[in-house]
């Protein structure tokens, strides 16, 4: 075998295994392809993991997929683009096909609070783990450090994140940019844009593929931010001006993609089922995802340039410590939900020392925590859980 196809057999196992073990929404997910490319399998570095991590925080679409894309071009081309990005998506598409089928055929979404209840506490202390080790690299400088910490707070006081993620990035450069004396040099960012695509607004509209396509090309071209955010744009298009959803089948939709392993956005599968059967679920999956490869084929080509212009490198630091923030607040969140007992918290610290002490595998742990949280409801007969919300 070529070097060339050893590289693709080894992207398709790593994110074959990612997608169907991937808990906990983008910040884990990150997290995860952080233990396992740079940690475990040295392909990149710190400093290009967080370039790319701050190239897929500017552009929208589903933020972990298009890193697991990035990382599969980097390691084998425009072939390995495909490859990753694939074997990531594939699994949770698989996953949520296979409920939305349950979901028509009996009515009701899986319960999921046993998994959720073991595994949830694990992400936590693997999202500690990649935030230090980043931190280490991307808060070299006391401006690097303040602009992180600065937006942990903001995010916590509840000021929007692509405020936060923009706004900083540009204020680091200016500031990063006078204290080197390069205020009056030009500079060009290379920037994407897409024209919305419209959707014509109707009540109860016949459900046909192309229109399908289109709100969830939509979605996928234009959608920054977490689930809920996604709920709030489909809300739009699928149950206001087209009526093909209620609120709860949209609620149940997005609560399926929040306890499945991989991207929320596979969401649309589970819509596109609802709405059409198995080509409404290709339609929309195609739609979302598309563009997160078109972003990636052109970001990636722009990263490496980006780091070597002083203005557009100094952007980037910005960028890099404001989605560390970012991360971190999250994390904060998340914590409070899945850390309120004594089990919990045991898992979490327990996950954190393996990870730091021994280097363990991080899938091995969320199998782990999944297994005790299944124990511990089967032999309590119920968990008291606060919320079952894992933002992706």
């Amino acid at each position: 075998m070529t070097e060339a196809n050893q590289r693709l057999v080894e992207l398709a196992s790593l994110f074959t295994r990612l997608g169907f073990t991937a808990f906990g929404g983008p910040a884990a997910h990150i997290a995860m392809m952080h233990d396992e490319v740079v940690i475990r399998r040295n392909w990149v570095s710190e400093q290009h993991f967080l370039d790319m991590m701050g190239a897929v925080n500017l552009a929208p679409g589903p933020n972990s997929t298009e890193m697991a894309i990035h990382i599969g071009a980097v390691r084998a081309g425009w072939r390995g683009l495909l490859v990753a990005g694939f074997c990531f998506i594939l699994p949770a598409v698989l996953i949520v096909w296979t409920l939305a089928w349950a979901y028509v055929q009996y009515g009701a979404t899986p319960q999921a609070d046993a998994l959720l209840y073991g595994v949830k506490p694990v992400i936590i202390a693997i999202v500690l783990q990649a935030l230090v080790r980043l931190g280490q690299t991307a808060l070299r400088s006391p401006l690097l450090m303040a602009a992180g910490a600065a937006v942990f707070a903001l995010y916590l006081a509840g000021v929007n994140e692509l405020v936060l993620l923009f706004g900083m990035a540009a204020l680091v450069a200016v500031i990063m940019m006078a204290q080197r004396g390069l205020t009056g040099q030009a500079a060009l960012l290379p920037l994407l844009s897409l024209n919305t695509l419209a959707v014509a607004a109707q009540q109860a509209a016949p459900v046909t593929l192309n229109q399908l396509f289109l709100v969830f090309l939509k979605a996928g071209a234009l959608l920054y931010g977490s689930g809920y955010v996604l709920l709030a744009f489909l809300r739009n298009d699928l149950v206001v001006q087209l009526g093909w959803l209620t609120d709860q089948q949209l609620l149940d939709a997005i609560a399926i993609g929040q306890f499945t392993p991989g991207p929320v956005f596979t969401t649309a599968t589970f819509i596109g089922y609802l709405v059409a059967g198995t080509p409404g679920a290709i339609v929309a999956t195609v739609g979302i995802f598309l563009p997160a490869f078109l972003f990636v084929a052109v970001l990636n080509r722009i990263v490496p340039t980006m780091r070597r212009s002083p203005w557009t490198a100094a952007l980037l630091d910005g960028v890099n410590v404001a989605a560390l923030g970012l991360m971190a607040g999250v994390t904060w969140q998340l914590g409070r939900a899945a850390i309120f007992n004594w089990l919990t918290a045991l898992l979490a610290v327990t996950a954190l020392i393996v990870l730091f002490r021994f280097k363990l595998n991080s899938v091995w742990l969320v199998l782990a925590g999944g297994a005790i949280g299944l124990a511990a409801w089967g032999l309590a007969g119920e968990i008291p859980l606060t919320t079952l919300e894992l933002y992706k």
